[in-house]
């Protein structure tokens, strides 16, 4: 984990408090850790240069937040009855102990970033934040809605429409699946030690006053945006369970599950048959669509306009775009999902001649018929790459593992990678999904020296909740480094007791987030999403593309 203060960023290790293994465990802040330096793409004999070190950009990476509509009735938190089935493998976990007070951890985290006064290499402005899907959970306008707003900031509703907390967290909820936290805390509570919260999901959903993010923010559609639970494809028959006033809690036991992966994907209505139980309609619970979720951004006045998004994505449908805003750079947004269902991500064949088209924009040669370069009489910039699927989730295969008919050229990762290498300014790759921090080199196949790094960030609606720093820096020697630092939110390391009158407060809210996601048996401490010591606060080499 690490800590920020305003004035600089320390990243340190969970202190686990005394108790057998599996019990609760607190958190508190502890001694940071250095960052590593990482020579993959230029050799080990590399040293950092004493002199001569320019700052070219510094931005802020944020994924994976999955602000949710968690009383929705097209969630299906129910599927956790089959954790054990690895028939349902591919559709558990769905629900989140912490994920009611998301919006508190999102705001914290806004408050942190317009907080620092400057990078920790070289004190430098942070000048963008770029988010890289799964803003929202469950493709609902009022998921969007509420995302929108903590990043505008003002009074916001964390309930995304209700005002009392009307889900399976609440008392006598059927099923004993869930941490109760108004009563005796259900089975996390006998199980894992999560303690009684009384009050906790009323102060949840208590409106509070959001700082909203003072800095230029950047946009990006993820499998979460256009899929239900980020796999299903809505359907309108999933719509009316969307809008009326019951939600499933239950499977028709006659419903087979041996395909139940394929009928999520395709008719996820079928799993809503069975036992429901009144719940409060909201009135902008409803689906969107790619186009409805870039329109959304057009709309906000935030800047840059559009967050990215531009009025062609709009007219096309599409949802990928080039921002040229930090000077001798170009971001480069992709659309990774697959709206005709499942959660692995691909590049369609248009999409792929685009993105060649941006590269070449930007690059003072370029790849000949003959397999040399040519000049184009472009100015070279340097290329971040922004998507949300990484290399390890992007795959040609459709929704379900099979493979694409014949003659399809959509690109997965070796595709694209290929691509990428084709056009050496391409420095960095940013991405998200698989809410693990992982940091990857990707050298050149044929031409040695050459490359990019890859840098997945960890989601923050997961432990450990953090975003990454990531300083551009010329080292006056012929290689750049990418200097990543990973940032938490700046609130308490132990949230307040239940009965402390600050128990409610938004920070205290955002700690217990923290620490409730810490907590969860297979996504919290010990497990892989934090990533190594290697994949966290790192210093990237690589040699300059020109």
């Amino acid at each position: 984990m690490s800590r920020t203060t305003l004035d600089r960023v320390l990243a340190a290790g969970p202190v686990l408090h005394a108790g057998r293994d599996g019990d609760y465990r607190a958190l508190a802040w502890a001694a940071g850790e250095p960052h590593r330096v990482r020579r993959e793409l230029v050799g080990p004999s590399w040293e950092p240069p004493r002199r001569g070190v320019r700052a070219v950009a510094c931005l802020a990476h944020v994924t994976d937040l999955q602000l949710a509509d968690v009383c929705s009735p097209a969630r299906f938190e129910f599927f956790h009855r089959f954790e054990a089935d690895p028939r349902m493998r591919a559709l558990v976990p769905m629900h989140r102990p912490q994920e009611a007070l998301t919006a508190h951890a999102v705001d914290a985290l806004v408050r942190t970033l317009n907080g620092l006064a400057g990078a920790p290499r070289t004190g430098q402005p942070l000048q963008v934040v770029v988010t890289t899907g799964d803003a929202i959970d469950n493709a609902q306008w009022n998921e969007l809605e509420l995302y929108l707003a903590v990043l505008r900031g003002g009074v916001v509703s964390p309930g995304a429409g209700l005002t009392a907390y009307d889900g399976v967290q609440a008392s006598g909820w059927p099923h004993d699946l869930f941490w109760r936290p108004d009563d005796d805390g259900g089975v996390h509570h006998e199980r894992f030690g999560f303690p009684a919260r009384p009050g906790l999901l009323e102060a949840a959903f208590a409106a509070f006053a959001a700082e909203g993010l003072r800095l230029p923010w950047l946009g990006c559609h993820g499998n979460h945006e256009a899929l239900i639970q980020g796999v299903g494809v809505p359907t309108p028959a999933l719509a009316a369970v969307l809008g009326a006033g019951r939600k499933p809690v239950d499977v028709d036991p006659a419903l087979p599950l041996d395909d139940a992966l394929h009928l999520f994907t395709h008719r996820s209505e079928v799993f809503t048959t069975a036992t429901s139980r009144p719940v409060t309609p909201v009135a902008d619970r409803r689906f969107i669509d790619r186009r409805s979720f870039v329109a959304a951004h057009l709309s906000d006045g935030g800047a840059p306009t559009g967050h990215g998004f531009t009025e062609e994505n709009l007219r096309d449908g599409t949802a990928y775009y080039a921002w040229d805003g930090l000077p001798g750079v170009r971001v480069v947004c992709l659309d990774t999902t697959r709206v005709t269902g499942g959660a692995a991500g691909s590049v369609d064949a248009a999409q792929a001649r685009w993105l060649e088209e941006r590269l070449r924009e930007v690059s003072s040669s370029a790849p000949g018929p003959d397999g040399g370069r040519v000049a184009t009489g472009n100015a070279d910039r340097l290329v971040v790459l922004l998507s949300h699927h990484g290399s390890g989730t992007l795959t040609r295969a459709d929704a379900l593992g099979g493979q694409p008919a014949t003659g399809d050229t959509a690109l997965g990762a070796p595709e694209l990678l290929a691509l990428l290498h084709r056009y050496p300014n391409v420095v960095l790759w940013l991405n998200g999904h698989t809410h693990v921090s992982e940091v990857r080199p990707w050298a050149h196949p044929h031409e040695p020296g050459r490359g990019l790094w890859e840098v997945t960030t960890c989601a923050v609606v997961d432990w450990p909740g953090q975003a990454r720093l990531v300083e551009l820096l010329d080292n006056g020697d012929g290689t750049l480094s990418l200097v990543c630092t990973m940032v938490d939110h700046d609130s308490p390391a132990r949230p307040p007791a239940a009965d402390d009158p600050a128990a409610g407060d938004p920070a205290a809210l955002a700690a217990l987030h923290r620490e409730l996601a810490a907590n969860v048996p297979y996504a919290g401490l010990g497990s892989p999403l934090a990533g190594t010591p290697a994949d966290r606060n790192v210093e990237l080499v690589l040699r300059a593309p020109f």
